[in-house]
């Protein structure tokens, strides 16, 4: 049998603890969210029941959850909607060069080095001095897609570099326009990419915070409210919704999962 080397014994146990460091706190939360209905905010644990996961869905002292829960996922589909379609539509065009596409490409990345706050910022001024009232489903919408945009584009645009024109070649040497040149061979192509692309864009869109803050009007999407209220809820119906989440997140990595790997067999078929 091989003798371990004395490095290999410290990387191991460095690997250990950058994952306890990772995910240690995340476990803490759901051990937390299992208490009775006397437990607090700190170890060690007054029982053990489901309580606090019932009791996110109902009212808390200050608010609630079940509706900023809402209004984050319709925000974040309508996000994902938009950056796959515009992204797509964007990659399209950038596949020649045109007048400006340099310019518009360094403008598309400048948006993720501009900090975030003075994105939100400057949404709200504008939103202001047009005389327009900031909701989440306008001026919040416009945050969150300076942010899931460019990275759908930068992605779509390295799907496109690599994609194949001899299949649009051979399609329109059969007869076929651009428009069924596109939906019956591009896009069945390039779905299990735009399903990644999707994923990021919800993801970004479901966590965001600061581009949301000065935006989002009087309805709090998850994250405001989640801010809201960690000064004003102490019990463990905070590590419930932390758990809650999770485990909703893991679920729509597995449906992604699950779509990827269908669309990936149909184009082997």
């Amino acid at each position: 049998m091989k003798k371990r080397s004395l490095s290999f014994y410290f990387f191991a146990g460095f690997f250990i603890l950058f994952v306890l460091f990772l995910y240690g706190p995340m476990f803490a939360i759901f051990l937390l969210s299992l208490q009775g209905e006397e437990g607090s905010l700190t170890f060690p644990m007054k029982g053990l029941s489901f309580y606090w996961l019932g009791a996110v869905f109902g009212e808390q002292r200050i608010g609630e959850f079940v509706t900023p829960f809402l209004r984050s996922f319709v925000l974040g589909t309508i996000v994902t909607i938009l950056s796959v379609v515009f992204s797509v539509m964007a990659g399209l065009a950038f596949r020649r060069q045109f007048r400006g596409s340099r310019v518009i490409f360094y403008l598309t990345v400048t948006s993720l080095i501009v900090p975030s706050i003075l994105i939100s910022l400057g949404i709200g001024i504008a939103f202001n001095l047009l005389g327009w009232e900031v909701q989440w489903y306008s001026s919040a919408l416009g945050g969150h897609l300076t942010w899931t945009l460019p990275f759908a584009f930068l992605i779509v645009v390295g799907v496109f570099n690599r994609f194949n024109p001899d299949y649009e070649e051979a399609a329109r040497d059969l007869g076929s326009n651009d428009l069924q040149t596109f939906w019956q061979i591009v896009l069945p192509l390039i779905i299990p990419s735009l399903i990644g692309v999707g994923m990021i864009s919800f993801t970004l869109s479901y966590d965001e915070f600061t581009r949301t803050s000065l935006i989002s009007g009087q309805n709090n999407t998850l994250p405001l409210e989640i801010f809201g209220m960690t000064t004003n809820v102490t019990s463990p119906a905070l590590y419930a919704l932390g758990t809650i989440t999770t485990v909703f997140s893991f679920f729509a990595i597995g449906v992604a999962i699950a779509a990827f790997n269908l669309f990936s067999r149909q184009q082997q078929k």
